[in-house]
């Protein structure tokens, strides 16, 4: 591992500020309900209006601008960056991941969106892994995919995905696009994206959200993203669940992960890196 340190503000602490450390939150209801849970089992997907209040919100929005400003160091969170859509002249902040150790206000957060997952697997749920996609004006999108197809089966066989609007998403910024009722036909192949035989007669819905809402999906759920031309942020954050009877994995995915697409800090400048799925 590298022993650089990099800085998106010179002089920034590595401490989590006071507001991470009060970190009480209540998602609003606690509860799915019977119509969020047929959704589920329907389309792959449910969306709860308004799970975090404004309040909780501007906390959680603190946070991540937080979270944006720590040095990176090797051995703390993960920052991936990448080239500017609008200006390939400048460089953004693509994603962080590996935040819950780090950050006091993002572990009671994934502690929250346990309840809801638990509510849809039927049993109690045990942190995957979790990352904020930044999708900055410039940011780009993702292809369609499943998420189990980035290898994830050989750690559990089922996984659901909480994503929280921290910004406004819409069709100008890249929100989230789902195709319904497609997750009942299963993992399609590991560590590519769909193909265009693949999504044939699969239909991809915009699903815009306000700061708040709250999106769940599971890992064979089609979605994808187009890149953010527009002028305004569209930060989201993922926190993907596995049922707790097929273990705790968090530790070892990542470490897997690092050995072959490691956060930007880490890299060696002499190996290609490439993003599959």
């Amino acid at each position: 591992m590298s022993s650089m340190s990099r800085s998106s503000t010179p002089g920034q602490s590595t401490v989590p500020s006071s507001t991470s450390r009060s970190a009480t939150l209540r998602l609003k209801p606690k509860r799915l309900g019977p119509d969020d849970i047929l959704a589920f089992k329907s389309d792959g997907y449910a969306v709860l209006r308004g799970a975090f209040g404004a309040s909780d919100m501007a906390r959680i929005a603190c946070w991540a601008d937080e979270i944006a400003n720590w040095p990176e160091r090797s051995g703390r969170h993960w920052v991936f960056h990448e080239k500017s859509r609008l200006d390939p002249a400048r460089e953004l902040i693509s994603r962080i991941e590996n935040i819950v150790p780090f950050h006091d206000g993002y572990r009671a957060l994934c502690a929250a969106l346990a309840a809801p997952v638990a509510q849809l697997m039927g049993e109690n749920a045990v942190l995957f892994k979790e990352k904020i996609n930044f999708k900055m004006p410039g940011g780009d999108g993702f292809k369609a995919h499943q998420d189990s197809q980035a290898g994830w089966e050989r750690y559990a066989s089922y996984f659901v995905t909480a994503v929280l609007s921290i910004d406004r998403a819409t069709a100008e910024n890249g929100c989230l696009r789902l195709a319904p009722g497609q997750h009942g036909r299963g993992l399609f192949r590991s560590w590519e994206p769909l193909s265009a035989q693949d999504m044939a007669g699969m239909v991809f819905r915009d699903c815009p959200t306000e700061p708040g809402d709250l999106v769940l999906f599971d890992s064979h759920a089609p979605h994808e993203s187009e890149p953010n031309l527009g002028a305004t942020v569209r930060r989201m954050y993922f926190a993907t669940f596995n049922r707790a009877a097929e273990g705790d994995h968090m530790a070892r995915y990542y470490a897997d992960k690092h050995a072959n697409y490691p956060p930007d800090i880490d890299r060696d400048p002499n190996r290609r890196y490439v993003f599959r799925v």
